[in-house]
């Protein structure tokens, strides 16, 4: 463990929850160090929702809200537009993310307020049985598609940048220190900064779509199956895909409320 994120963790007050060769354990150490190395922990405010991968945050000493599955993105908005000094990360699974909560993510983009979403994209539900997911592969064989999966994955990055987020990208918890800075720049982007995770599920992902549940066969496949290249066919595409600004919502809101305080007073209203 680096010796910067040790000590924020709960390590020592919760046992460890995730199985082995899970990749969200190496979230919760690339999320404390991005947090350290931004030094932010008193600005930090986490939101998670129904999930493996929400239980990242609890191992992390910040404050954290956790919601019904979907709907971290409102709880979120709500939290970061009455507390604009905290810094809000979102860490939601892909069924949390662009399943039950796909319609608040496309919203949550394109009113491209302040939050840094970290969605881990392990290919199925995990924590429930291994259902067929948002975005489990065409032809996967799960416990609800046992003959193949005959619906096509989503993308969510694409789906972020063209509902208007400014800062998406796409790493596995095999690049760790690509994802490294993807995390601190997603936190610290003035808008809303999407980051998706792709992670090995051993249990549930290796047993029924990879026909393998060993750790390391899963981690390879992360690497061979993925590429920071344009074109090459059959792969995953890894890298940052957006990186823009424009207008971000609560900034907006308290200008608006700053200008409207200013004409009352103006006018000798009171109030």
């Amino acid at each position: 463990m680096h010796p910067l994120a040790e000590r924020r963790l709960y390590k020592e007050k919760m046992p460890f929850l995730f199985c082995p060769g899970c990749g969200n354990g190496v979230l919760v150490h690339l999320l404390a160090r991005a947090v350290e190395e931004l030094d932010l922990w008193d600005r930090v405010s986490c939101v998670g929702g129904i999930g493996c991968s929400s239980w990242i945050p609890t191992y992390l000493k910040v404050d954290y809200l956790k919601t019904l599955h979907g709907r971290t993105l409102p709880a979120a908005t709500g939290l970061r537009v009455t507390r604009p000094d905290r810094k809000v990360i979102v860490v939601v699974g892909d069924g949390d993310g662009v399943g039950i909560g796909g319609n608040h993510l496309i919203h949550a983009a394109r009113r491209n307020i302040d939050l840094a979403v970290v969605m881990v994209n392990n290919q199925i539900y995990g924590m429930t049985g291994g259902q067929a997911g948002p975005t489990t592969p065409f032809g996967a064989r799960t416990t609800t598609t046992p003959y193949g999966n005959l619906e096509p994955p989503v993308d969510a990055c694409r789906l972020v940048e063209a509902a208007g987020g400014t800062y998406v990208a796409r790493w596995t918890t095999a690049h760790q220190m690509q994802l490294l800075k993807a995390l601190k720049k997603a936190i610290m982007h003035p808008g809303f900064g999407f980051v998706e995770v792709l992670s090995p599920c051993p249990v549930q992902t290796g047993r029924y779509v990879m026909g393998s549940g060993d750790p390391v066969r899963l981690w390879r496949w992360l690497r061979e199956h993925t590429t920071v290249r344009d074109g090459e066919e059959g792969k995953v595409r890894l890298g940052e895909f957006v990186e823009l600004e424009r207008p971000e919502l609560t900034a907006q809101l308290y200008e608006l409320m700053a200008a409207r305080q200013a004409a009352a007073r103006a006018a000798g209203v009171r109030g």
